[in-house]
């Protein structure tokens, strides 16, 4: 376990708040220590296997099937998940359905749960502010999606933000409507933010807190019920958040929160005739859930994200450090990690790539800055290295070799960090492009270089991409920004010489452009893209004109 004992110093650094609501609390009185946890994060292992159970109609429930995770650092079975089939989702079905379209509250209905909700989100701020319950988190993030604790931590601290976003009033004002004046006395219209009744969350494994919890509870501030589903690998995270959010006064039947393969969810989501379904996760499911649902859906989906270096090179060091970062923070298992890297010839001529291969090989399973990739075997990603060394012209910049000395299980993927080098020309041949631009979700990366009068190309080959999450444009020329940022597309680029692709907090737009089902997170416009629909009330009340007469048909 000593591979995720945390640094002391920035646990201290949690910070500590006092409110009123919770001074009477002794967190240490319950088994745990902890008033809301069913399990510690230290003792999860295959002779103290933890559980996750299933919430629906308001009860946690067990069911007869149980899916067994092994523990992605030493392969023992550690975590045993009650997974719902096919035979079983009628209670959720029948729990969705009896929410009506026009949600659990609008503007016209309930309104007293806007401030429910500020509520709610203020108490589980302040619960995520205590350091024992952030500490509880980042090691529960740790034990199942090993990433550094800085990294882990990180989660809970956006999370712990987003919640303060929108303590107090905030989640009212997401419901703020508009009027304009009519064509004559007594009518006006009005512009309200409405929910869709029953919707659907599901989650990828990367972000087992930070992803649903932002989307839980924009679909609940809007006035939606939803139905969670998390990757079952990473969903004990959650589970443990559910009981938090009851603990701090979610209603337990406002949630309905269910672990099943995905072939059980597509069947649910079919029956239960979900309003909206907001899904994070690959494009081949992404695609397949739009045609299900008919359109129903928002998306945000695979990220293939690249990073231009432009002609100014300036502040070596840290440019390379964002690269290292990018590329491999989570061992790469992130949507927005930097997947090619365009350098331009200036920055060829620095240490650049050396010094980012120095910073990649620092990172060890140790300290888990680098780790288990859990969606891509070694196999498969040695074999993508293979088929690119084979391309003309291209050599391997650093890594390409399996990890040593571990206990991972062979299911899951163990790689040194690694960067290919393939020549601009040769990504934009035919029979290259899909080849070079294929998404490996793990610590692995394409790098290219470009002269100045080969910048068409360059924005060719982003144009040719068809995911455009994040990107980054690493330049302070105003100029070369302009001509980069007006001929790409992706929704949340980073542009100057700190850009980056990785780590957006809560306080501006993540998620893709150029798709109208795409999806964003974390700011109030993007829970009012998502999570609610516009609706046009026009009041006419007259009073009818004086000596007013039936007119002629028209």
């Amino acid at each position: 376990m000593n591979r995720i004992l945390a640094c002391r110093e920035l646990r201290a650094r949690a910070p500590q708040t006092a409110l009123s609501w919770f001074s009477s609390l002794n967190i240490s009185r319950s088994v745990h220590g902890l008033p809301f946890a069913t399990v510690e994060a230290e003792e999860i292992s295959g002779s103290q296997p933890a559980e996750v159970l299933n919430l629906v109609q308001g009860k946690w429930k067990k069911t007869a099937r149980w899916n067994t995770i092994l523990d992605p650092l030493n392969g023992e079975p550690f975590i045993k998940v009650c997974e719902v089939d096919e035979t079983g989702i009628q209670p959720f079905v029948e729990s969705l359905s009896k929410c009506p379209k026009h949600g659990l509250h609008n503007p016209f209905k309930a309104p007293e749960r806007y401030l429910m909700f500020g509520d709610i989100s203020a108490k589980a701020a302040h619960m995520l502010s205590l350091p024992k319950v952030f500490d509880f988190f980042t090691r529960l993030i740790q034990r199942v999606a090993p990433k550094s604790y800085q990294q882990a931590s990180g989660e809970v601290y956006v999370t712990r933000k987003f919640l303060e976003n929108f303590a107090g009033d905030q989640v009212r004002f997401l419901a703020r409507s508009f009027g304009v004046p009519g064509n004559h006395l007594g009518q006006q219209s009005h512009g309200f933010r409405w929910p869709y009744g029953p919707v659907a969350i599901v989650t990828p494994f990367n972000f087992p807190l930070e992803i649903p919890v932002l989307q839980l509870m924009g679909a609940l501030y809007m006035g939606n019920k939803p139905i969670l589903k998390v990757d079952s690998k990473v969903s004990i995270v959650m589970e443990q958040m559910m009981r938090l959010l009851h603990y701090c006064g979610l209603p337990i039947e406002d949630v309905e929160f269910i672990n099943s393969d995905g072939k059980t969810m597509n069947k649910l989501l079919l029956e239960a005739n979900t309003r909206m379904t907001l899904f994070t996760g690959s494009s081949r499911v992404a695609e397949k859930l739009a045609l299900d649902l008919k359109g129903r859906v928002k998306l945000e989906d695979a990220g293939f994200d690249w990073k231009i270096l432009g002609p100014d090179v300036q502040e070596e060091d840290y440019v390379a450090w964002v690269c290292d970062q990018d590329a491999y923070a989570c061992s790469g298992q992130k949507c927005s990690a930097q997947s090619m890297l365009f350098i331009h010839e200036n920055w060829s001529k620095t240490s650049l790539l050396s010094k980012m291969k120095d910073l990649a090989e620092r990172r060890n399973l140790e300290d888990l800055t680098i780790g288990p990739v859990l969606t891509v075997t070694t196999e498969t990603m040695l074999e993508h290295k293979n088929k690119l060394l084979q391309i003309s012209g291209s050599k391997l910049l650093f890594g390409g070799e399996p990890l040593k000395n571990h206990s991972i299980p062979p299911i899951y993927g163990a790689i040194e960090p690694t960067a290919i080098y393939v020549p601009l020309e040769e990504i934009l041949k035919g029979n290259n492009f899909d080849l070079v631009t294929r998404e490996i979700f793990g610590p692995f990366q394409v790098v290219t270089d470009y002269r100045s009068d080969q910048l068409p190309l360059v924005l060719d080959a982003v144009e040719r991409m068809h995911a455009h999450l994040t990107a980054a444009v690493v330049s302070n020329d105003p100029l070369f920004l302009q001509e980069v940022i007006g001929n790409s597309v992706n929704g949340t680029t980073y542009a100057g010489l700190r850009a980056r692709t990785t780590g957006a907090p809560q306080n501006h737009w993540f998620g893709p452009a150029g798709d109208p089902r795409g999806a964003g997170i974390g700011t109030p416009e993007a829970i009012k893209l998502v999570w609610s629909c516009h609706r046009e009330i026009i009041y006419d009340v007259g009073p009818l004109p004086k000596q007013w007469e039936i007119p002629p048909s028209t």
